[in-house]
């Protein structure tokens, strides 16, 4: 499902998504409102990217949305005004939420703006990104909570963590060679721009 957003107080303009060439949608997947998505992008079953609230959404070139995830964000408007503090900035532009190019979001993963994931970070199964800023060649382990931090780029963040203090943040470990995970994110990359094409090309677009 693709549609507009609905006008409300905190919401005043009406916007359409915006889809780059390449991206596949799942007609079970839900993509609303001031959203734009890249080029070359699955977003699977039961994904939602809902740019109702804190708007805009962005999805960067070559990334993947999968089952069950989450995008959304606190308010970024009332009443005409915007809200600054749930609003972040990348590249001289303000986000709600902004993830880059080459990214990984896995099944059931939630990225609640306001929240920034930079390029080539592989976000792992049932973790939560809010009021966060995740650098360039992350890999989030599976089940991770992250609330109000940064985290540096190349840096993993081990399974189950919960990370609540920038002190936290700056203590995590640095992607090595021998790290098992480190070439995690190229093959989620390849399957999933591979079953975009292939869902596109079965739907003869």
């Amino acid at each position: 499902m693709i549609e507009k957003n609905v006008k409300t107080d905190f919401s005043a303009k009406i916007s359409e998504p915006v889809i780059g060439t390449g991206t596949f949608v799942h007609p079970l997947a839900a993509v609303i409102g001031n959203v734009i998505l890249g080029k070359n992008i699955m977003v699977a079953p039961t994904a939602c990217v809902r740019g109702d609230e804190g708007q805009p959404l962005h999805v960067g070139d070559d990334s993947n949305v999968q089952d069950g995830v989450i995008i959304h964000a606190l308010e970024t408007e009332l009443d005409g005004e915007p809200i600054e503090k749930n609003r972040m900035e990348v590249e001289g532009k303000k986000y709600a939420v902004y993830v880059g190019k080459r990214v990984s979001l896995a099944h059931q993963v939630q990225i609640h703006g306001p929240a920034v994931v930079m390029d080539d970070t592989f976000v792992g199964m049932k973790v939560l990104v809010f009021k966060s800023f995740v650098g360039k060649n992350c890999v989030i382990e599976p089940g991770v909570i992250l609330m109000g931090v940064e985290v540096a780029e190349g840096r993993y963040i081990p399974a189950g963590s919960v990370i609540k203090t920038q002190a936290e943040a700056d203590a995590l470990p640095v992607i090595t060679a021998d790290y098992p995970l480190k070439d995690m994110n190229k093959g989620v990359l390849h399957v999933n721009k591979a079953l975009a094409k292939g869902y596109l090309a079965s739907a003869g677009k």
